[in-house]
């Protein structure tokens, strides 16, 4: 056994101990460091909740029109079901924490960071009994894919190796993802749900067949798993070996016109939490000056975070999103050697992801401090010119019930 897996397996070990150490003090008081973390993120929350909703734009401003209500041929019955199934599992007070009106507020208080520094409304899948967690289950397994469920799943046990590494349940564990729901489910109207917790946030809106599932968030560290629980666990490796592999693709010209910069020293600013009206203007290289090979290059890209909605809405999101592919943009910071550190960016009208190694926040005991690591994982992504939430097809529809 390598000295590398005895020192992971020992880390383990203590943390056993001071978990429980942790259990004790989370029960008695917040600790102060922590509690001046929760205030900064709910002052920012409030800042940026502060701001009337735009969307991710460009300086050029809003395009009009992306939008149009219609219909998908898609039924979305099925979703609507297991959501009713949800909320006839909760009694008052649960309801008055998780069910909110369509154009609440509540859809924009997310964040990726821990539950201990950025508290959620709605219910935890840790406090939720067995009737509950399984009709929340029901819920995501029929709105997502199964590629997108394992992710989900996946995600949420990187929170079980970061309690087991840190010790502070009061910030980390497998179970603590928030539902809410917004609107009434019906067949024909708006109404959506909402599941908040670290390096995962899900928003789902729908609209008859419509369905829009941005913002979206997925991440986590570690990105594998080395011991604990979930020895082996690991996330987020198709998004991170297909971005490097359409970069790897270019030619020395495009890799030029693609990359913003070689230096990859720190977290890159991205459109999560509280950047909803975020203005970015395109950068890199254009689909239209890639070859045919590197065009599919770029569309496998995308499926691989569009693959988590369930088919075939994720089939009809593609197809919307490949008639910009001329004007989808593709940009990269860092190298792009194997194993490079390295941010990408895939932006269009109708589209944009981001992708981001990180500094190490949890797992500093593994990987050093302040410097990227592949350990550590962020992607966003974003439905831009003002279609996050669904709120331009819920403007519309609003209007129309208006008139």
């Amino acid at each position: 056994m390598n000295k590398t897996l005895l020192r992971i397996i020992g880390l383990f070990s203590v943390s056993g101990i001071l978990l429980f150490a942790g259990i004790s003090l989370a029960q008695s008081r917040y600790p102060s460091n922590i509690l001046n973390m929760k205030g900064n993120f709910s002052r920012g929350a409030a800042t940026a909740m502060g701001e009337p909703f735009q969307g991710v734009r460009t300086s050029a401003g809003k395009i009009e029109g992306l939008y149009p209500i219609r219909s998908t041929g898609v039924s979305t019955d099925a979703i609507r079901v297991a959501a009713d199934a949800f909320l006839v599992t909760l009694d008052n007070i649960e309801l008055s924490r998780t069910h909110f009106a369509v154009d609440d507020p509540e859809w924009r208080d997310w964040s990726n960071v821990d539950v201990g520094i950025f508290p959620r409304r709605g219910l935890s899948l840790e406090e939720m009994d067995a009737e509950q967690k399984a009709a929340a289950w029901q819920l995501l397994q029929v709105s997502l894919s199964s590629k997108g469920l394992e992710q989900t799943r996946a995600i949420m046990r990187t929170e079980q190796t970061l309690l087991e590494l840190n010790g502070e349940p009061i910030r980390y564990g497998e179970e603590k993802y928030y539902i809410t729901m917004m609107g009434i489910p019906t067949a024909d109207g708006p109404w959506g749900w909402q599941l908040d917790g670290h390096h995962l946030v899900i928003n789902f809106f729908v609209l008859g067949d419509q369905v829009v599932m941005t913002p979206a968030f997925w991440g986590g560290e570690p990105v594998v798993a080395q011991a604990g629980m979930y020895a082996g666990n690991t996330i987020m490796q198709p998004e991170q070996d297909l971005g490097l592999a359409l970069m790897q693709s270019l030619d020395g010209s495009q890799q030029q016109v693609a990359t913003i910069t070689r230096e990859k020293t720190r977290n890159y600013p991205m459109a999560a939490a509280n950047a909803d009206n975020k203005v970015q203007d395109y950068e890199g290289i254009a689909g239209s000056d890639l070859s045919s090979a590197q065009r599919l290059a770029l569309l496998d890209l995308i499926e691989a975070y569009i693959g988590n909605l369930r088919d075939p809405h994720a089939a009809v999101t593609m197809a919307e999103i490949a008639e910009h592919l001329d004007t989808t943009y593709f940009a990269w910071i860092g190298h792009s050697e194997d194993d490079a550190v390295f941010y990408y960016r895939v932006h269009s009208p109708v589209i944009m992801i981001e992708f981001d190694h990180q500094n190490p926040v949890g797992t500093q005991m593994l990987n050093t401090p302040g410097q990227p690591t592949r350990d550590h994982i962020h992607t966003v992504v974003r439905t831009p010119n003002g279609n996050d939430y669904g709120k331009d097809l819920l403007a519309q529809h609003l209007a129309s019930v208006q008139h």
